[in-house]
């Protein structure tokens, strides 16, 4: 096999699943396929200061990055939060407030997506200019399956180029077709930006409007889901999605899901877990009771947020009860 098709075979699988939002992947019989963007659980541990401050440590730094802590000094912890919060403190006024703090903790919790967005913008910005143009990614992506008319997986790439160009100048907001990290990482990961959330809606209307009429009947719904296969028995959680269709996802009660609709569908409006725990955490180390926080005050608090190989079991419920 020439070396020229080696790289459209490996371009091609890295296309297919791209995107969650772009790729689309056909279920097995049984299993249920999910359109519903949740925001993540802060944590899987369990929160209760009054055990451990696992929960928080997670949450305030990511599960991943929460266990380099674990293996640190109170030292060595209390350094590394400080430059922390001064990353917190996003307009240097020397405080840390509820919404300084959220904000870092929906970071923290999302930072696969950089490290993603990390991976992929140094293949796409070509002319290495800090900036990825979209016929730079044009070329990147496509530029060898372009030049096949008829490729073997039979796969529409010029569609799907089509739909990364419509969504490429959504996340561009100055309309100059060349991306900023932030406006390519909206492109990437658009359900994590209010902006691009009709995007999203758009995409997926077009995946499941098998019959291309501007709405999502409940057949489309199911069959998004779930093949029958030649099987007619329906599992139970079919036959629950389409009592969902009936009572909840179609509002208005006319056999089909409309544009509202499938956005409240697929982009629920969850619980704000991360601006839970930012108030958490100021009402536990607020010391003067002003509603924001120093470095200082943080840094002595630093068990709560950071941990460290004395916050133990036995210490974490001394420090509690100092509270």
């Amino acid at each position: 096999m020439k070396e020229t098709d080696l790289i459209i075979m490996d371009l091609r699988q890295f296309l297919m699943c791209l995107s969650l939002c772009t790729a689309f992947a056909l279920s097995k019989p049984t299993e249920k396929k999910d359109r519903v963007h949740h925001e993540p659980q802060l944590s899987d541990k369990i929160h209760n200061d009054a055990q451990s401050f696992d929960y928080d440590h997670d949450a305030f730094l990511g599960a991943e990055e929460a266990k380099t802590f674990d293996q640190l000094t109170p030292e060595e912890s209390k350094e590394r939060l400080g430059k922390i919060v001064s990353k917190i403190d996003g307009d240097k006024d020397g405080f840390v407030t509820v919404d300084e703090l959220k904000d870092w903790i929906k970071f923290a919790q999302k930072r696969w997506i950089y490290e993603d967005v990390e991976r992929q913008w140094k293949g796409h910005d070509l002319n290495e200019d800090g900036l990825v143009s979209w016929e730079e990614y044009k070329n990147a992506t496509y530029g060898y399956v372009l030049d096949d008319p008829d490729p073997d997986d039979g796969f529409n790439y010029k569609q799907m180029m089509v739909r990364d160009e419509r969504r490429f100048k959504m996340a561009d907001k100055d309309g100059d077709l060349i991306a900023t990290k932030e406006e390519f990482t909206a492109f990437l990961h658009p359900e994590e930006y209010d902006y691009m959330k009709d995007i999203v809606v758009q995409e997926t209307m077009e995946d499941i409007d098998k019959n291309a009429d501007g709405f999502i009947d409940l057949e489309e719904y199911i069959g998004d889901m779930y093949s029958h296969d030649g099987n007619t028995d329906e599992p139970e959680w079919v036959k629950t999605e389409r009592e969902q269709f009936v009572e909840f996802r179609d509002k208005n009660r006319d056999g089909k899901m409309d544009k509202e609709e499938t956005k409240d569908w697929i982009l629920p409006s969850d619980y704000d877990h991360a601006e839970a725990e930012a108030r958490h955490l100021v009402y536990e180390s607020d010391q003067n009771k002003d509603g924001k926080l120093t470095k200082e005050e943080i840094v002595d608090k630093y068990d709560l947020f950071v941990g460290s190989q004395a916050t133990d079991f036995g210490e974490a419920l001394v420090r509690h009860d100092e509270f």
